[in-house]
Order: C-alpha cells, then structure tokens, then sequence
C-alpha cells in the first residue's frame, strides 16, 4: 500500500477530526511518514506540540514529498542500528541476583526493570518496556528473554536468574562493547600457514637436475 494513503482511525467519542503526518512511529497508529486522520485534539494538544506530528496542510504534504527520501534512510539506519545491537545481545549472558528459597522458588519475582537494571551495567540502553515478559520471573534457572529493538527488529539474550546467599558461580558475563568482537572472533577463520622458503624456483629446479644426474 502507498506509503502515504490516509490511515482511519475509529473514534468512539465524537469530535472533529483532523489529517496529520506522523514524524515518528506512534504504536496502533502508524509509521513515520504516514498520512493518518485523528481526533483534533489529540492532534493540537499532544501528538504536534511534541514533535510527534505535523498538521496535513499543502506545504508540508509537499515537504514531506521532498524529504520522503531522508526518513526512507534514517529509518534504515536505525534498522541497522538495531541489527547490531541485536548481535550484541545474543552474544550476552545477563545476571538477575535474587532471594532465592526452596526448589528454586525466589522471594518475589524478577521483573521488567530487574532485567532493564541488568542490561544497563552490560551497556545497553533499553527501555523496560520493550522486554518481552509474559508473566514475572518466580524461579531461578536460566531463560531466553526477547526485546522489541525497532519495528520487525528483534533481540534475544540468555537470562540467568541467580541465589544472592549462594555459591552459585554466575557466568562470564560479556558487555555490550565486547559482545560483538566476541561474534566476530569466532567467525574468524584460522590464518593459514604457508611453508617457508627462500629458494629461488630456478635454482630448486638446477638443484634437482644435479640429484637426478649424481643418480645416474
């Protein structure tokens, strides 16, 4: 569908409405970019004011026709930028400490901020609401946790949920700033070893003449 086609939103309450551009992606409503008809004073009181959106007048439909190549590449960017954090964290192993009581069952629960806590002393800047977490965590062992990084974008990290009293040895744990060159050396492939020689071809094949002639 073209990319800037009107997006209907369905108000229940009633109120005039009013055509935006949206400049950044608003979850339920649409992409940056995108032509979407909204409630007038969602528009003027939060969605322009904040930079969110821009009126759907003449000039910056225009505007936006000229530009339409610029946001067609930060957002590639960003997808980019997201693929690589994503690298990141598969390479990561991250560690919840937590009162952990009998057969593993902990003392409340590890939740959103547990994990957005963790990963911030690894490095990584995410907001909890981006985790995936369908129920709170209430057992130590070891999870996959996954992370909405930007639109189709996602990251998958291990999650080791830990005794604080024990002597449960955690991990190594990699940071974000190592994690990647920890990928790439292992996808590295082993130099290889070429035999030495200082021979010159011509005199090697002189030399194997004189064998061959002593021979007879």
């Amino acid at each position: 569908s073209d990319r800037f086609s009107s997006l209907h939103c369905n108000w229940k309450v009633g109120g005039a409405e009013m055509k935006i551009i949206l400049a950044k992606d608003v979850d339920k409503l649409g992409n940056a970019g995108d032509l979407v008809k909204v409630k007038d004073g969602y528009a003027r009181n939060y969605l322009i004011p904040k930079g969110i959106a821009l009126a759907a007048n003449e000039k910056n439909v225009k505007q936006l026709e000229f530009n339409r190549r610029m946001i067609e590449k930060k957002i590639n960017n960003e997808i980019v930028e997201a693929k690589i954090i994503a690298s990141k964290l598969a390479a990561c192993e991250v560690v919840v400490k937590k009162k952990v009581g009998e057969e593993g069952k902990l003392f409340g629960s590890v939740t959103k901020r547990d994990i957005e806590d963790a990963l911030k002393e690894q490095g990584f800047n995410i907001d909890h609401r981006n985790i995936v977490l369908d129920t709170n965590i209430k057992k130590s062992g070891v999870y996959e946790v996954e992370i909405d990084l930007f639109r189709e974008v996602k990251g998958v990290f291990k999650l080791w949920v830990i005794s604080e009293d024990s002597e449960e040895t955690a991990p190594a744990q990699t940071t974000a700033e190592t994690a990647i060159e920890k990928t790439e050396s292992e996808l590295e492939p082993e130099p290889v070893i070429e035999p030495e020689t200082t021979e010159n071809p011509e005199e090697l094949e002189k030399s194997e003449d004189t064998e061959d002639a002593e021979k007879e």
